[in-house]
């Protein structure tokens, strides 16, 4: 794994407990800082802008620039990071998943297990929901079934 891609995690472990203001807002100071790292104001959903700006801020620590492609959509970021897929995942590696319709999600792999993940994740909740409230890790983490692609950038 990169300096970049462990910087980044650290960077995403931090954030760790930050929430929308008020709940359910897609806002508040942290959520539309993530937000305006990608170009938008509040109210949009924002694991992927939190995912560019953790690389974003790990890449200004790095002395280095942001490999990611500038978007808030998940999907979008796959399709534009295929160098970046790998089958096996590792810390430090992103997860996506797709549910279809263009709705996706995205966070960071802290362990990786045998059919499990360990997960950083924003835009999320204890129940692991792609349009939740926080910056949290999912209890139990996530079967890496249910994930579309690991990217390690």
């Amino acid at each position: 794994m990169s300096p970049l891609s462990l910087k980044a995690l650290e960077i995403a472990i931090k954030q760790l407990g930050v929430q929308e203001i008020p709940r359910g807002s897609n806002a508040g100071p942290a959520v539309e800082k993530y937000l305006k790292s990608v170009g938008l104001g509040k109210g949009y959903a924002w694991c992927e802008a939190f995912v560019y700006w953790c690389y974003s801020e790990a890449g200004k620590e790095l002395g280095v620039v942001n490999p990611l492609k500038k978007t808030a959509g998940v999907l979008d970021q796959l399709n534009n990071s295929k160098k970046y897929v790998v089958k096996t995942p590792q810390k430090g590696d992103l997860f996506i998943m797709d549910f279809g319709g263009g709705q996706g999600h995205i966070g960071f792999v802290n362990e990786a297990e045998v059919n499990t993940i360990q997960t950083v994740e924003g835009n999320s909740n204890d129940d692991g929901s792609r349009e939740g409230y926080e910056v949290c890790r999912k209890p139990n983490g996530r079967k890496t079934n249910t994930i579309k692609a690991f990217l390690r950038v």
